[in-house]
């Protein structure tokens, strides 16, 4: 699997080639499927291409929108990837409120999971998914020394229990399911990020490097986190 380094040469650069990335997926799917399954990573890397999306015309009722993962905290509660999203971008722009798929984390991890899984049943590959990337080489809710679903068997949505970071209760996407995908985006800022991305250079085993779809995997760098 062929993984694509691409180092921004500086903030603005960043946001024009995620915008690029995240306009070329959407024209592809449209032209051949005319709906786009996108998979929405939370944290705080992808909020400004939220914001730039949100200003943005898109023909935003052929939009299904994914969570790659979520928090088990109340509903609205301002800590939760959708209420994020939600709040710089997708209740502002017209969206559907159908094609905004949340996990309904405040169920608990399993009964959340399984109620995902089945809803995600219908549909086939992503589109696109975006992913981020800890400083200890998580992504999504899979983190360093736990399940990460990356067999044939694996479930499609894992319930996570013990997440070394709090919330410790979360549901997530499989590594599995994450790869089942057109194309997969990861978004990687700040100095902080260093150390994982060059791990993953190394070809270390983290939960980021067992996101395998068969195109590949596109990683947007800046400056700041990349290190030669």
């Amino acid at each position: 699997m062929q993984t694509r380094w691409e180092v921004a040469a500086d903030a603005q650069d960043w946001l024009l080639r995620a915008l690029t990335h995240v306009r070329g997926a959407e024209t592809a799917a449209l032209d051949a499927r005319g709906v786009f399954h996108v998979v929405l990573a939370g944290g705080g890397t992808p909020r400004r291409l939220y914001q730039a999306l949100a200003g943005e015309a898109h023909d935003w009722r052929r939009w299904q929108v994914w969570f790659g993962d979520e928090r088990c905290l109340p509903a609205g509660h301002p800590e939760r990837n959708c209420r994020m999203a939600g709040e710089i971008w997708l209740d502002r722009v017209g969206l559907p409120p159908a094609n905004v798929h949340v996990i309904p984390a405040e169920l608990g991890p399993a009964p959340a999971a399984a109620a995902y899984a089945r809803e995600l049943a219908a549909v086939d590959a992503f589109d696109l998914v975006l992913l981020g990337l800890g400083e200890d080489g998580h992504t999504a809710s899979l983190f360093p020394g736990r399940e990460w679903g990356v067999g044939a068997g694996a479930a499609d949505v894992l319930p996570v229990y013990d997440a070394p970071k709090p919330p410790p209760e979360r549901v997530s996407l499989s590594a599995r399911r994450l790869a089942r995908a057109r194309r997969v985006l990861f978004l990687v800022t700040g100095a902080g990020k260093r150390g994982a991305l060059a791990a993953w250079r190394r070809g270390e085993a983290l939960p980021a490097a067992a996101i395998r779809p068969t195109a590949g995997v596109d990683v947007l760098i800046d400056k700041e986190a990349w290190s030669e």
